[in-house]
């Protein structure tokens, strides 16, 4: 009987858009044997786009009941309704649909479960006192979610198609925005491979859904600062990587040093990089110092987009309005432990904290690293508080921003 081995993967050669693999046999002679599964598409038709125009809706028929606002629990309760769109490789993306929230059937084979072809996208929806409902910066997340969604050959999208969709979505479930300040919808536009091909290539299938769960605010009696464990075991991301992208595969290997750091007392890891201990990232969110630099400067820095760091939309904002106060300096660059280990002793060292959409910001109390615990100022004027002058103020803005207080250009009406 005649054995083969498979050279999986390889794209050796290919006709009539068939992919043909080579497999060798004992003989010394090779198979070349055309896969139907593993393909690149070379029609140039034009594909079908995302067309919020042929939009179908599918209303529930026993629609759920709410949850009490303080019974909420981050990502725990899901709206009565979801947005599916199906693509393919042959035709493009299909009409969207909005359904009731249930289950995905999916072959054991689909390439989501094996490869992880999989990318996700966080946002929030608003209600502010006139009970309008509100997005913050959605095309920043579309930008982010095709970024993603390219880095790992997945399917692009017509960005401002799929906004319109989630937008009929949150009218739909409009119910379920808590009309409470500090309380939103969280919205998870995700993308998955779901072609059933036990193989590394690109996926000819994928699905794109988006669900929705309210949530309430990240600390619900106000700010709680963290202490951080910076770790240096264990790396979440690297230039010329994935760090940049959205994807559940940067996440899910953060999960055990968390939890190692959690049994030690900290609340999560300040993740490093590099022979100099750079800083990257605090947990899921962007890190921020502000310090006075050895230059004497009063600075506002924050690790450069590298390819390891996450763009993150409230990063961006931080950034973005911080240069328009001009009071004091914004950087983009690289920053070392040492570096803030330094400042801490020189007295330079002014705040610390993460951004991200979840929390907005959590301010950084503490830092255990390489067997040393440096102390974080938070407010000099109140021993009492959990959070630096920066860091509220950026907070009060960018939640004004959010519900409609403060009139902006990123607070998109649905």
């Amino acid at each position: 009987m005649l054995s083969s081995l498979a050279l999986r993967g390889q794209r050796l050669g290919t006709c009539n858009s068939t992919i043909f693999l080579f497999s060798r046999l004992t003989t010394g002679s090779l198979l070349i044997r055309p896969s139907r599964f593993l393909s690149i598409n070379t029609n140039h038709e034009q594909k079908s786009e995302i067309n919020h125009d042929k939009l179908h809706i599918q209303r529930i028929e026993s629609p759920k009941s709410l949850t009490p606002n303080k019974d909420l629990i981050f990502g725990r309760q899901f709206t009565d309704h979801m947005v599916s769109i199906e693509w393919d490789s042959d035709h493009g993306w299909s009409e969207p649909w909005i359904r009731p929230y249930d289950k995905i059937s999916l072959e054991p084979s689909s390439v989501v479960f094996h490869y992880s072809f999989e990318c996700f996208e966080g946002m929030k929806a608003y209600k502010d006192k006139e009970g309008r409902v509100r997005l913050f910066r959605p095309d920043m997340n579309m930008k982010r979610f095709t970024k993603s969604a390219t880095r790992i050959a997945l399917p692009t999208f017509n960005e401002r198609e799929l906004i319109k969709c989630i937008k009929s979505l949150v009218r739909l479930d409009e119910r379920w925005i808590p009309a409470e300040r500090g309380y939103s919808l969280y919205i998870r536009p995700t993308l998955i491979g779901t072609q059933p091909f036990l193989g590394v290539g690109p996926t000819s299938q994928a699905l794109l859904f988006v669900i929705c769960s309210p949530v309430g605010p990240y600390y619900k009696t106000g700010f709680d600062a963290v202490k951080l464990l910076a770790t240096t075991e264990n790396v979440r991301a690297w230039p010329g990587g994935t760090g940049d992208a959205k994807i559940g595969g940067n996440y899910s290997p953060c999960v055990k040093p968390q939890v190692e750091a959690a049994l030690k007392g900290y609340q999560q890891n300040l993740w490093l990089f590099g022979p100099d201990d750079e800083v990257t990232e605090v947990g899921t969110m962007n890190c921020f110092v502000y310090w006075k630099n050895e230059d004497n400067e009063i600075e506002l820095v924050t690790p450069p987009l590298d390819g390891s760091i996450l763009a993150g939309v409230t990063r961006d904002s931080i950034l973005v309005l911080a240069r328009s106060w001009g009071e004091y300096k914004v950087s983009e660059r690289k920053i070392t432990m040492p570096q803030i280990v330094k400042a801490s002793e020189e007295g330079r060292l002014l705040e610390m904290f993460g951004a991200g959409t979840a929390a907005i910001i959590s301010p950084i109390k503490e830092i255990h690293y390489r067997n040393q615990n440096i102390k974080v100022p938070l407010d000099p004027k109140d021993p009492s508080s959990n959070a630096g002058p920066l860091a509220k103020r950026f907070v009060d803005i960018l939640m004004g921003i959010q519900y409609g207080e403060i009139p902006h250009e990123w607070s998109v009406i649905v």
